[in-house]
């Protein structure tokens, strides 16, 4: 029985060396945790990147110890923390944050976090974490190139699409009918290539935080008619029926920006046209709600194919099977919708199958304080 003892204790010590090796092995900052959020191990990356001793933190309570900032340099309130989300929903959750480094440095940081499930209980978590600052630094001179080579195209764009317009109404002598079909298609390239450096602009703006808000009140359903109205002759073109409707006896007024409001409107409804076939309908639905105003934009259209639906707000992206039929998208417009939604304090989201349609939500609060960063 001794042997059998003896033996089963240099089992569990070599068992506890093989996981303190692959622990401190992991090519990232690593940060585990007890069931109560006292930290029990830290790998020597994570001690480099955040500045401590591991003397420093061990046992010591982790949301306290490690402080994480939003961008605005505010400490995240604990429920808000990545940690406590995943032990309140037992589920791994990745965000980008901001650690408070021990000499008192703002990182900004790509953590993960999983929960340590037993019996379905958490009795501990594991952080991983890498330093992005790198990564930030080339965002923002990217952000930076595209700002200032969306500037200077917009002036040839302008001359290019003035003089088209003048030779093809006549101001310069007679052209002939094959001479305006082309001038038309330089007339219609110009108008997309402008359309794109404004939402090039518009996220560079949001990125960086330099986005202007001049909110005042204003009704959701007047703005989306507006939108609509300028919106009929491309979905005239598509013989597409696109409708507007107000449900519901409350208000639809929010204080709010009216151009970001029509640019998110016009995205989505832009979008809804493109991708639905001829004879198809677009449906505008706006509902006044106690404390806030969900706006519902319908198609009937080719759908989002189930395996993308996790990667529809990000950058460039595009499902595969929009790119086969439709091959002048770029992938920013929802990616710009949902970062503009957010300055605005709106939550946006959406249902979709692939052949019968998507249907897109958001709402704007009523009540709510818009600042300018």
């Amino acid at each position: 029985m001794a042997i059998n003892k003896d033996t089963a204790i240099v089992q569990a010590e070599e068992q506890r060396a093989q996981a303190e090796a692959l622990f401190n092995s992991i090519g990232e900052g690593a940060i585990a945790t007890d069931e109560f959020g006292r930290i029990t191990r830290i790998n020597p990356i994570a001690l480099s990147i955040l500045g401590y001793k591991e003397s420093e933190l061990l046992g010591e309570w982790f949301p306290k110890k490690i402080v994480a900032l939003n961008e605005q340099d505010v400490a995240i309130n604990l429920i808000d923390r990545p940690i406590t989300k995943a032990f309140l929903s037992g589920r791994s959750v990745t965000e980008k944050v901001f650690y408070r480094k021990r000499d008192g440095q703002k990182l900004p940081v790509m953590l993960t976090v999983s929960p340590i499930l037993l019996a379905d209980r958490p009795i501990g978590a594991i952080e991983v974490f890498r330093d992005i600052t790198l990564e930030e630094e080339i965002d923002r001179m990217k952000s930076e190139f595209i700002s200032l080579a969306s500037h200077q195209l917009r002036t040839p764009l302008s001359a290019i699409k003035t003089y088209s317009h003048m030779l093809v109404d006549g101001y310069m002598g007679d052209v002939t009918t094959a001479q305006k079909k082309s001038l038309r298609t330089i007339i219609g390239a110009t108008n997309r290539m402008n359309e794109l450096i404004s939402t090039l602009l518009n996220i560079t703006r949001i990125e960086s935080g330099t986005i202007v808000i001049n909110a005042r009140m204003l009704r959701i359903d007047r703005a989306a008619e507006e939108v609509i109205k300028e919106l009929n002759l491309a979905a005239s073109e598509k013989n597409i029926t696109l409708s507007l409707t107000q449900s519901g006896k409350l208000a639809t007024s929010v204080k709010t920006d009216n151009l970001i409001l029509k640019e998110i409107i016009s995205n989505l409804i832009s979008n809804a046209i493109k991708y639905t076939t001829e004879g198809g309908a677009v449906d505008v639905i706006v509902r006044g709600r106690n404390k806030d105003v969900l706006v519902t934009v319908a198609d009937n259209g080719w759908g989002i194919p189930k395996d993308a639906h996790d990667q529809v707000f990000s950058k460039f992206f595009r499902a595969q099977n929009t790119v086969k039929r439709e091959t002048t998208g770029t992938g920013l417009g929802l990616y710009l919708v949902k970062g503009l939604l957010e300055r605005l304090n709106g939550n946006i989201w959406f249902e979709s199958e692939e052949g019968k349609g998507t249907t897109f939500f958001f709402t704007l609060p009523k009540e709510q304080r818009l600042r300018n960063n």
